[in-house]
């Protein structure tokens, strides 16, 4: 689990054993097996290097998130370290799954910020979005400023120190993101699915006809 505050900037590239994650600068120690967000996407140290680690990934993970475009060039890609549960949640609940990914169709810099505005490839993942909701983008905790009526498209207002210590810099128009849709907003939506499902299986069983099988079944011979 993490936080979404982006602890380093690293550069990402592909290799006969996975992926390789270099360039870690002013990061906490890490190990064999620590879980460290990079871009968004819980990966776990299978091997330290001289400046970084390298990660086991699957060909799944390659292909919905950024991380096999951004591997072929050496990408700048957003290091956080897994959540301690004596730390400060100063962003909010990430888990490290990517929903699915985003583009960016526009960025403006507007007085002491900038202002990005994305969409969902896969339109279902709006549903989710909300203004003033928690969205993960490329593992950055930040807040939808702003969104279209059905939440695909949706735009945030990214701080100078953000901008300057995270990736968001090396976007342009028509970049691809991990994004990472509000743990909260899905358990409450699959608990709420779950009890109306409940509700109506056992409002169908009620209405069922008074019958001798039916009273046979429930015990009245």
């Amino acid at each position: 689990m993490f936080t979404g505050l982006v602890q380093s900037v690293g550069t990402v590239h592909l290799c006969s054993s996975g992926l390789l994650v270099d360039g870690l600068t002013d990061f906490p120690t890490i190990a064999l097996g620590d879980s460290i967000s990079v871009d968004g996407v819980c990966l776990t140290v299978a091997k330290l290097t001289a400046n970084g680690f390298l990660a086991d990934v699957s060909q799944e993970t390659l292909s919905r998130t950024t991380l096999g475009e951004k591997a072929k060039g050496g990408g700048s890609v957003n290091l956080e370290p897994a959540l301690r549960l004596a730390d400060r949640l100063g962003g909010h609940l990430v888990s490290g799954h990517v929903d699915g990914l985003g583009e960016i169709k526009s960025i403006e810099n507007i007085y002491n910020s900038w202002k990005l505005e994305l969409s969902w490839e896969n339109h279902l993942f709006g549903r989710y979005i909300c203004e003033k909701a928690s969205v993960a983008v490329d593992g950055i905790s930040l807040t939808v400023a702003g969104c279209s009526q059905n939440g695909i498209v949706f735009w945030i207002a990214v701080i100078p120190h953000t901008w300057e210590n995270t990736s968001l810099n090396t976007l342009k128009v028509g970049s691809k993101v991990n994004l990472e849709a509000d743990l909260i907003a899905k358990y409450t939506e699959n608990l709420l699915s779950f009890s109306q499902t409940q509700d109506l299986e056992k409002n169908n069983s009620q209405n069922q006809p008074l019958t001798k099988d039916w009273l046979s079944t429930h015990g009245w011979n």
